[in-house]
């Protein structure tokens, strides 16, 4: 009995599409990755996660998320697009992007160079609007900027901003340059993402324990859990930090305006 092969097109009417070819991703290929810096419960914190995203010259990932999580993509260096389904947003360096609970994305690099995304995260219980802070925009804008001596805070994701936990932002400091007065909290705890220079850090609960003095260098990322003291210090050239906050929302020199004045004792908030 003969056989009969019937076409796509007799089979489902429709006129078939021609056959894409399939392709070869190599082993030693780039992609997109990302790399875990520390998981709350191993770095002494209860809420801040961090990570980093490579993302190649022409590479665009997948989708990705942070279930049960708010959080702050900050662009570290080059320039990429974060997708998501409220819309797409071209980050520029130090741009900073706050990423709604459970809200899923996915990136990519149009650029001819490597780009690099640092993601911040902290459990949440509501959903915010997405913000975008403009690093080229708000570096010009009085009411984003802290002076001290020494140094220029840029509030990127300040208390104006909805969220359940996260403020955030970058210092700048000038060469020998130190915080000063010292000050912990009580009711936050932090990150330090060093991404520019080099400098030295102690962190501490009380002066007799200050144990933790280390040389800093670009990528270097230090833990801030709650009551400890977390001076910085720069050497021979500026430094640059992210700090991201997660409990209680509010930066120290609006809180307290002797640290504005960087004069006096020790500063508990």
């Amino acid at each position: 009995m003969a056989t009969t092969i019937h076409t796509t097109e007799e089979l489902t009417g429709q006129t078939p599409a021609a056959a894409k070819p399939g392709m070869v991703f190599r082993a030693n290929g780039a992609g997109v990755t990302f790399r875990e810096r520390f998981v709350h419960d191993r770095a002494n914190l209860q809420f801040l996660d961090c990570g980093e995203y490579d993302i190649p010259a022409g590479g665009h990932s997948s989708w990705f998320g942070v279930p049960g999580r708010e959080a702050l993509l900050f662009m570290w260096k080059g320039a990429a697009r974060v997708e998501m389904a409220e819309g797409s947003y071209d980050l520029a360096p130090y741009d900073t992007l706050y990423i709604p609970l459970g809200t899923a994305f996915r990136l990519s690099n149009e650029s001819g160079a490597l780009a690099r995304i640092i993601q911040t995260s902290a459990p949440a219980s509501h959903v915010h609007p997405v913000f975008h802070s403009r690093f080229e925009e708000f570096s010009r804008r009085e009411d984003r900027i802290r002076h001290l001596k020494g140094k220029e805070v840029y509030l990127m994701f300040d208390v104006g901003e909805a969220a359940d936990k996260l403020v955030a932002g970058y210092t700048f400091y000038q060469a020998y340059t130190r915080a000063w007065p010292p000050h912990n909290h009580t009711d936050q705890e932090e990150t330090y993402i060093f991404i520019k220079g080099h400098g030295a850090m102690e962190v501490y609960d009380t002066p007799e324990n200050m144990t933790f003095v280390h040389a800093l260098n670009e990528g270097d990322l230090v833990t801030i859990p709650y009551l400890n003291y977390h001076p910085v210090f720069s050497q021979e050239e500026p430094l640059e930090f992210i700090w991201c906050i997660a409990g209680e929302r509010y930066w120290v020199g609006d809180k307290n305006k002797d640290f504005m004045k960087g004069t006096g004792p020790a500063i508990t908030t």
